[in-house]
Formats: C-alpha cells, structure tokens, sequence
C-alpha cells in the first residue's frame, strides 16, 4: 500500500513536471527566426534506421550524426536551398535538395542503399567523427558486429564474453563468475534492457549473458564518470538497447551447438508495415549434455525468452512494448540446489512534436528478481526484489551542441529470508522508493566539447545533489585529450560480501537505515552509499586504421553498506560500513582493417576497502590484466573467420590458513560429552586475502564458415576450443578436503545456424 501511495503521489507530480519542461522547451524555440531540419535516415530496403551515420549541408560546417533511432537534426539554419549530404560505411553517397524557410521546422525522410564497395577510410572516419563530437570518458559502444568479432562459444556470440576485453572490466571465474568493473562490484552496476532495470544479467555458469546477441542494438557500456542522464548507482551503467523487427518481411534464425540452441523470429505485425514483432528464445542444455561430451559435470541450464512490439507513425513517431523471462538453474546433487529467474515488462516511446525541434522519450517498466538456495539439510534461503519505473527525457536541439533533461521515479520492495550459524530465521521486508531530475548540457566548439550537467537523486533515506562534468579538447587532427568527473549514489546493496569468493546466492536489499556507528562512536551523516570519480585520458590516431586510448582512473568510494561477515553475535550490527578505492590506468590499441581485426588491452589496477582500522584487498583486486583479440577473415568473398583471444590475469587475494582445530559444536547443550564426541574440523584462518592465487590464462579459438545461398538465406557452420591448450586455472580450495578445484577445462564445441 505504500508503495502504492508513493507511485500514485510521484506520478502526479511527474505529469506536473513533464509539462513544465515541455512548456520551457517550445517557449525557447519560438524566438528563433532561422529554421531546422530533421528526419530520420533509414535502410531502402528494411527501412531498419541506421545509426551514427552523417548527414551534413554541402558547403558549409553544419553537420551531425543519427542517433539509436536513426534520427538526426540540423537546428538554426539560414534559410534558402540547401543539399544534405549523406554517407556512411557500406552505403551509396545520398545528396538530396531542400528549400528551408525561415523559422520552418522542415522533417525530410533519408533512405540510404547499400553498396557493393566498401572503402576502409570511410569506414574509419565515420568511428573517427564520433570521437570528435562526443565526450566518450570511460565510454565503449559494442554493436552487433563487434559482439562477432570475439571467439564464440558453440557458435553463438554473447555479450558475457565480449564485456571480458573491455578496458578496467574483472571476470572471477567460469563457474559463478561476476563481472567487476574498475573496482565496483555487481551491486554497483546498473545494467538497463530497453530502460528495464535488470538485476541479474549473467547465468551461473559465467560464459553466457540472459541477452541474445542478435536483438542487440548497441549496448553502451560506462565504467565510470557517466553524465548525469545516468544516476542511481556508484561504480557504472550498461545501456542495452534492442533493435526493432523487421516490418518488410518475415526473418530469422535457428541455431544448435553442444551447449543449446536458440529461435529468433521478427516481421511486419500488420498489413500497413506500420509496425513489427521481435521474439527471442534460447535455452541450454549443458547439464545434459557435459557428462556425455567432455566427460565434465557441468550442472547448469537456463532459458531465456524476450518478445517486442513496435508501433510506428509517419512522422517518426514510435512506440515499443516488450517483455522478458530469464531462468537460471544450478544443481549441484545431494549438496546445493540454486535457481532463480527474473521477468519484466515494459514500454517506451519517442514522441516528435509537429511544431518544435524538441525530442520527446519516455519509459514505463516492471521487472523482479528471485532466488533461492537449498543446501543440503540447512533451510531454504530467499531473496527478491522487484518494482517498477517511469521516465522522461527532452532533448533540444541548438547548433552547437543539445540539452537533455528529464526525470525519473523508482519504487521497489526487497524480501529476504535466511538463517544463521544456529538456524535462527533473519527476515527482512522492505519497501522503498527513489525520484531523480537531471539536466546535461553538450556544446560543441572547433577545438572543445564541453559536458556539464547535474543530478537530483531523492530517496526515502536521504537526498543527494550529484554535478557532472565532461571535457575533450580536440588537440589536433589525430590527438584527443579528455577528463570526466562527478558524484553517484545508490540506494541498493548486496547479500553478498566484498569478503566473499565464491557466492552464488546473489540477492538485493535497500541500504539499511540502522547503520553502525562510525569510528568516533558518532552517526553517519546520511545512510546512502556515495563515490566520486576521476577520469583522464587521450586517444591518438595512429593512421587511418588504428588508433590508441589511453585512461587513468579514480573511484574514491566515500560510503559504502556491506554485509557484517565478521558478526559473532546477535548483539552486533548486521551491517559495516565501509571506505573503497579504485584505481588504475587502461591502455587500448585498436587495428581494423578490411580483413583483419585486432584489439589489445593492459589494464593495470588496485582496488581495496576499509573498515574502521581494519583495510583489505576484496577478492576481486587483480593487478595486472591483459586481453589480446583477433579476427580474421579469409576466402572466397570473406566466408571464412577466424577469430582468438587470449586473457592473462594476475592472481585474486585469498585468506590463507593458518592451521586446525577441533570444532565441538555442543549440539546436547550440557548434556554434551566433549571427552568422547569427535567434533568436526575447524579452520584457523590467516589475516583477510593477504595471500595471492596464480596467475590465470587462457586461449579460445574459433573458425566459422559461411554459405550464401541467397540474399536471405544464410547457413554459418562452427567449431571453437574454450581453454585450448587446457590450463589448471584455480577456483578455489576446499580447505577440508584439501583439495584444489579447477575452472573449466579444454571444452570443444561445434554449432550450426540458419538465416533466413
């Protein structure tokens, strides 16, 4: 009922406020007496938009680049005749004439087709423009080609596999593994599907993401110093957007390996072409199938499922509607069984006004998550969470640059249910709620960008204003230097420790309003979790087909809420409160060329937390990390591709042990007869994570072929080797057993897709 209290009361309040913004916004442009030009570039032949592409007026210095929805908009424009210049890799050259009138809002569609030429220095400007009209500090785009350019597994990319090569970006492991990014935990990472708030976007096994690789649009990944059109978490943002069906006929896909297999379909949902479908499924089989071909048990499966309508208008105009069910399940027989799944649905919408330049987007969602744990004889262990959000976004449009702004309200409620050392039931219900505004500023000179925005972050516990700031400073023709900063919040933390290793029970509570005190015996000024980011760094062209990034980091994490796993009795605080700080440097060399793909990245880094007197190294601090990525293509019309990468890792912390001891647990009380009962073995352990494991490496490889047998019909054939040269790389060790427990070994797969 609260919930719903607060959801009604801030609705109200954002409809007040969406008006008022829309208001300031059409008020602004009708003082401008030159006219602006806009429209949406598109595929003739799918009427797919095509994104980042650039249009420009011939002759002179106006020119911009499409966005995710393929639109762009040229503003404060002289009237007369102008000829809009088109271009973009792998599409003919458009020009087209234009007559603007003076204060005319002109909307020109653009349809580009495609050719059969394709030139390697157009392709590099175009990625070259982007980086000289945005700010991108701590930014990486992944598209749906990049996603094929790293080694897959069975045959099927997957964005779990290409977040590993990303720069400052940790995975711990095969089996349970998470993804850190430069020196945040999970928790601390906001991962967006469609606006959606996804909590858990990696299955258990490691090496696959809930995402189909194929309905991914881009996925912009921010591992920190984001704008402020981001907000709620401290350490980064990943912002998948997925694409739209087809609306001029029916196409898809159907794929098997030895690991699952998959079903993509998408295509006109009515006879009009004003709107399209997209479904996705996929499911795995590995926990059938491993015992039989590698002769490993590997106990996990999963299935995912995603389906999308989408509405057009004439104008550009759209709306989206899509759902999702994503499980996972692990059973470790006779010892542990672990499931979860998480679902959610939701909608989104562009809105471009007739009369005013202003863009219009908007977001309604639902999704929740919940997990449970059996292990053994011990009681079932609960976590969910779910809840729903609504935003706004507006963006104007001027000639040097754009303003966005909007806002957005989060309510959510945590469940949690566990118990202790002495099987004594914890139960946690919560409910709260979250509303952010935020305004980001973008100006584009001839020798600097600028990026200043702020953001309001309001939560049942607190109040957080956050500034943000963004420069690049276009040095010369080929050298780029950039800084970002700022401050981030959250208001949402983890049943798992910093101080765990290996946990695969993964659930969420809101932060916690009865914190402990601090070091001085006083109370925390707020109970929100706070960081501050600093980001420096440079890109150089090297020649037209590679380039080099360079960027040093800081995350001073001034507040964080963690899980007391040093809690002995029922009289201390469930909760600690803790200081962090990450940092390191990223070294990126990038080569791409017609043919072949190289991508190389060093990655150097230092991550520890503080509580009180005590200061550890989580078991995430990996010093030295290093991913060397190929692809290369071959043959007859390019069907053939190899593709390899190879990672070197530095070795986790790890608490040592010191020795053992017999445990008596005095299960009959005083009854007990502790001179003849045999207690269980008992561990002494060392000082937390001052040791270090070895060094982790690993080679995979893959080969496809591709067979064309039409324009719409495609048959790819692969085979790739995960761990090719099978290295003993450790999970970890079972101090009772004394018994060492590998990562996955040399697993060979083989896949086969059909396009059509």
């Amino acid at each position: 009922m609260l919930t719903n209290y607060i959801c009604e009361h801030l609705f109200y309040m954002s409809k007040k406020i969406i008006f008022l913004f829309l208001g300031l916004s059409l008020s602004l442009n009708v003082f401008s007496q030159k006219g602006t030009i806009r429209g949406f570039v598109s595929d003739k032949e799918t009427e797919e938009p095509i994104m980042f592409c650039n249009v420009s007026i011939e002759g002179t210095s106006y020119g911009t680049q499409t966005d995710l929805n393929g639109m762009y908009t040229l503003s404060k424009i002289q009237s007369g005749e102008h000829t809009l210049v088109v271009t973009y890799v792998g599409y003919k050259k458009l020009t087209k004439k234009v007559n603007l009138k003076t204060g005319q809002l002109l909307t020109v569609k653009l349809e580009l087709e495609k050719s059969t030429v394709n030139i390697d220095e157009v392709e590099i400007s175009a990625e070259r423009q982007e980086m000289k009209t945005d700010v991108k500090v701590g930014s990486i785009k992944i598209t749906n080609e990049d996603l094929n350019l790293v080694p897959t597994i069975g045959g099927e990319a997957d964005l779990a596999q290409y977040m590993q090569i990303v720069p400052g970006v940790i995975f711990t492991g095969d089996q349970g593994g998470q993804l850190y990014i430069r020196g945040g935990s999970p928790v601390q990472n906001k991962v967006l599907l469609d606006g959606m708030t996804i909590y858990s976007p990696f299955h258990s096994i490691g090496l696959f993401s809930v995402f189909d690789a194929d309905i991914i649009k881009t996925t912009d990944v921010y591992t920190g110093g984001f704008s402020a059109e981001y907000g709620g978490r401290v350490s980064s943002i990943m912002d998948i957007k997925t694409k739209e069906g087809n609306r001029k006929r029916v196409q898809g896909k159907i794929s098997s390996n030895t690991f699952g297999s998959k079903l993509l379909l998408e295509g006109p949902f009515s006879k009009n072409r004003n709107s399209s479908f997209l479904f996705s499924g996929k499911t795995s089989y590995l926990d059938k199938t491993s015992n039989l071909i590698y002769n490993f048990p590997m106990p996990y499966s999963y299935t995912d499922l995603y389906g999308k309508l989408t509405f057009r208008a004439n104008n550009g105009s759209k709306a989206n509607f899509f759902g999702f069910n994503f499980q996972d399940q692990v059973n470790y027989q006779g010892v542990s069984d672990l499931q979860w799944t998480s679902n959610g649905i939701g909608s989104d919408f562009l809105l471009i006004p007739g009369n005013s330049p202003v863009l219009i987007e908007g977001n309604f969602a639902y999704s929740e998550y919940y997990i449970s744990l059996k292990e053994g004889d011990s009681p079932l262990r609960e976590s969910e969470i779910s809840g729903g959000n609504m935003g706004f976004d507006l963006t104007s449009f001027q000639t040097n640059g754009k303003t966005k702004y909007g806002f957005d309200v989060y309510s959510f409620s945590t469940k949690y249910k566990t118990y202790n050392s002495v099987n004594s039931k914890i139960e946690l219900n919560e409910n709260t709620s979250e509303f952010s505004a935020y305004v980001n500023y973008q100006y584009n000179a001839d020798k600097i960008i600028l990026e200043p925005g702020f953001r309001i972050q309001k939560y049942t516990l607190g109040f957080s204003p956050e500034p943000r700031l963004g420069i690049k400073y276009l040095a010369t023709d080929v050298l780029r230097l950039k800084l970002s900063t700022g401050l981030y919040s959250q208001n949402i933390m983890s049943t798992v420790s910093d101080r765990d290793v290996v946990n695969l029970f993964y659930g969420f509570l809101s932060s916690p309003a009865n914190l402990p005190l601090d070091e001085n015996g006083e109370e925390y000024k707020g109970q929100i979790q706070l960081a501050r980011h600093f980001i420096l760094g440079g890109e150089y062209d090297i020649n037209l087909k590679m380039d080099l990034q360079i960027e040093g980091y800081i995350k001073d994490f001034t507040q964080l809420t963690n899980i007391n796993r040093s809690m002995t009795s029922n009289y201390d605080n469930e909760y600690v409160v803790e200081r962090g700080l990450a940092k390191g440097v990223d070294f990126l060399l990038k080569y791409k060329g017609k043919r072949l793909y190289i991508w190389t990245v060093y990655s150097l880094g230092m991550v520890k937390r503080t509580e009180r007197e005590n200061e550890y190294f989580p078991h995430f601090d990996r010093r030295h990390n290093v991913n060397l990525v190929s692809s290369y293509k071959f043959g007859n019309k390019n069907s053939w591709k190899a593709d390899a990468r190879w990672n070197l890792g530095s070795g986790f912390p790890f608490t040592q042990t010191e020795g053992f001891y017999e445990n008596l647990t005095f299960s009959d009380g005083i009854n007990s007869t502790y001179t003849s009962t045999n207690g269980d073995l008992g561990v002494v352990y060392g000082d937390l994570n001052e040791g270090r494991l070895p060094y982790y490496h690993r080679l995979d490889i893959s080969l496809s072929k591709t067979i064309e047998f039409s324009k719409t019909t495609i048959l790819e054939m692969t085979v790739s080797v995960t761990n090719a040269y099978n290295r003993e790389n450790i999970f970890y060790f079972d101090r009772i057993e004394y018994k060492r427990v590998n990562q996955l070994p040399l697993l060979p797969s083989g896949g086969i897709s059909l396009r059509f």
